[in-house]
C-alpha cells in the first residue's frame, strides 16, 4: 500500500492518493474493493483517486476476517498522518479533529456520509483520562504512545424473525443469525422493547436454514442493526395479529384498538383494557395460536468509526513489545447490550494487537502454511494484554428503530496503525511492515545505533 497527501500549512488535507494491491490467492477476491472504501474513510479530503489492484499468486485463497482490507489500509493512512504531523510538530489528534469526515463529507469512492459520529469519537478522546495522562516512566524500557482512527462501512442485508406467543405470555424467537457474541440477548431485547415485555419473557432460539426465512451472513456490522430490525419489525405484526384477535373477544372494530407499553385498550371504552401477558391466555378459541414473522433487506447498518490509543514499552535488550494501556473509543450508536458492545470492542482490539506484534502465515515456496497449528501461531492471550478500556459514544443511527450501528468490525482497524505510531514514539524508528515482532525492533534498533 502506498499511501501520499498533499497538506496545506494550516494543517488541511487538500488531496489523497492510494495504490493499494492485495493478494487474492490463486484464484483472486482479495479484500482490495472494502480497502478502496475504507482508506481515506476517515477525513474530509476534496481530491482523491485510489488505485486498487487484485493480485493473484501461488498461495491459498484470500477471505474475509473481521472487517476485512481495512485495518491493512488504516495502517498505511494513520502511519502516513502521524508521518506529517511529527514532522511539522503538530498535535496528532487536533490534526484529525480539524480533518475528520462529517455528515455531508464524501467518501474517496464517492459516496456522501449521512449522520455520523466521527467527530464525536475524536472530542471523546480528547476527553478521556488516557489522553491527558503522562505516558508512564518505567527504567530501562523504551514507552511510547500511539494514537490511529479506524473505518468500516458496516453491512445490511437480508434477515428474518418469527414470533410466536405462548399461553404464559412469553414469546419464543427464531431468528437465523448465528450467535457470535450476545444475538439472542440483543436480538430479543429489541423485540421486547416493541411488545412492552421484559427480555427474560423472550425465549430466543437459532434455527438451522430450513427452520426459518431467509437469513444473510452472521457478520459483525450487521447482526444486531438487521436481524434486530427483522425482529422489531415481527413484534410489529405480532401486535396487529393480536389486535384482530381482541377484536373478536371485545366485539369492536380493530381500529378501536391500541396499544402501548405492553397494554391493549379501547379508544372509546376506558373499561376495556387488558395487559399483552393476560391477553396471550385468553386466546383460544380466536383462531389458534398467534404467530408473526418479520423481514428487511437494508443497504447498510451505517458507517462506524473508532479511535484508539494505546501506550507501550519495548524491551531495548530483546525487542520484546509489552502493551501497558490501551483505550478504544467508538461509535456504537446504540448499546443495545453494552457489555456486549464493549466485549465486541474488547476482541477486535486484541486481534488487532495480534496482527500488529505477532501474528504472520510462514509460507514454503509451494505455498503450504508451515506454522498452521495455535502451537506455532503466536496470538496475544489475557497474559499478554492489559485489561482493553473502551469509550462508548453513542450517537445514535436515524435509520434504525433503536439506533443500532453495526459494531464488531471497526474495533480491528485502528490496532495496527496505533501500534505502529507507539513503536516510532518509543524508538524513533518508522517499522513499515508487520508483524513488529522482537527480531524486527531488535534489528531496527541495532542498524539505528
Amino acid at each position: 500500500i502506498i499511501i501520499k497527501l498533499g497538506v496545506t500549512k494550516d494543517k488541511k488535507i487538500k488531496s489523497a492518493f492510494a495504490d493499494i494491491r492485495l493478494e487474492g490467492g490463486a484464484f483472486g477476491g482479495s479484500a482490495v474493493g472494502a480497502s478502496a472504501k475504507c482508506v481515506f474513510g476517515c477525513y474530509d479530503i476534496e481530491n482523491t483517486r485510489i488505485d486498487g489492484y487484485d493480485i493473484v499468486v501461488n498461495k491459498p485463497k484470500s477471505a474475509a476476517y473481521r472487517a476485512p482490507g481495512s485495518p491493512q489500509v488504516a495502517y498505511a493512512m494513520e502511519v502516513v498522518v502521524d508521518e506529517i504531523c511529527r514532522s511539522q510538530g503538530w498535535d496528532p489528534l487536533e490534526f484529525r479533529k480539524l480533518n475528520a469526515s462529517k455528515e455531508g463529507t464524501r467518501r474517496g469512492d464517492g459516496p456522501k456520509y449521512p449522520k455520523i459520529g466521527n467527530l464525536d469519537v475524536l472530542k471523546a478522546v480528547e476527553g478521556s483520562d488516557h489522553w491527558k495522562s503522562k505516558k508512564a516512566s518505567v527504567k530501562g524500557k523504551l514507552v511510547g504512545r500511539g494514537i490511529a482512527s479506524g473505518y468500516w462501512m458496516n453491512g445490511g442485508g437480508k434477515s428474518s424473525v418469527t414470533l410466536s406467543i405462548n399461553d404464559d405470555g412469553t414469546v419464543t424467537l427464531v431468528e437465523g443469525s448465528a450467535d457470535i457474541g450476545g444475538t439472542r440477548p440483543s436480538i430479543a431485547m429489541q423485540a421486547a422493547e416493541i411488545l412492552g415485555i421484559t427480555a427474560e419473557d423472550m425465549f430466543p432460539r437459532i434455527a438451522d436454514t430450513d427452520g426459518v426465512g431467509y437469513t444473510g451472513m452472521t457478520g459483525g456490522s450487521r447482526t444486531t442493526f438487521a436481524t434486530g430490525w427483522a425482529a422489531v419489525n415481527a413484534a410489529k405484526n405480532l401486535i396487529i395479529e393480536l389486535k384482530n384477535r381482541l377484536s373478536m373477544i371485545w366485539e369492536i372494530e380493530t381500529s378501536e384498538i391500541l396499544f402501548e407499553d405492553g397494554n391493549f385498550y379501547s379508544k372509546s371504552d376506558s373499561e376495556l383494557s387488558i395487559t399483552f401477558k393476560n391477553l396471550a391466555g385468553k386466546l383460544d378459541g380466536t383462531g389458534g395460536p398467534v404467530s408473526a414473522v418479520g423481514a428487511v433487506d437494508l443497504d447498510s447498518s451505517s458507517h462506524g468509526f473508532g479511535t484508539h490509543i494505546v501506550d507501550l514499552q519495548i524491551d531495548p535488550e530483546t525487542g520484546k513489545t509489552d502493551v501497558i494501556k490501551y483505550t478504544a473509543v467508538q461509535d456504537v450508536g446504540k448499546a443495545i447490550h453494552p457489555s456486549y458492545v464493549e466485549g465486541q470492542i474488547q476482541g477486535g482490539a486484541a486481534q488487532g494487537i495480534g496482527w500488529a506484534l505477532n501474528e504472520e502465515y510462514f509460507l514454503n515456496a509451494e505455498g503450504k502454511m508451515l506454522n498452521s497449528s495455535y502451537l506455532d501461531y503466536r496470538m496475544p492471550t489475557s497474559l499478554d494484554l492489559p485489561m482493553i478500556d473502551t469509550i462508548l459514544v453513542e450517537n445514535e443511527n436515524p435509520e434504525q428503530p433503536f439506533g443500532v450501528r453495526g459494531v464488531g468490525e471497526v474495533p480491528i482497524c485502528p490496532p495496527l496503525g496505533a501500534i505502529s505510531n507507539a513503536i516510532h514514539d518509543a524508538t524513533g524508528i518508522r517499522l513499515s511492515q508487520l508483524p513488529m515482532k522482537p527480531s524486527v525492533i531488535l534489528k531496527a534498533l541495532r542498524n539505528k545505533k
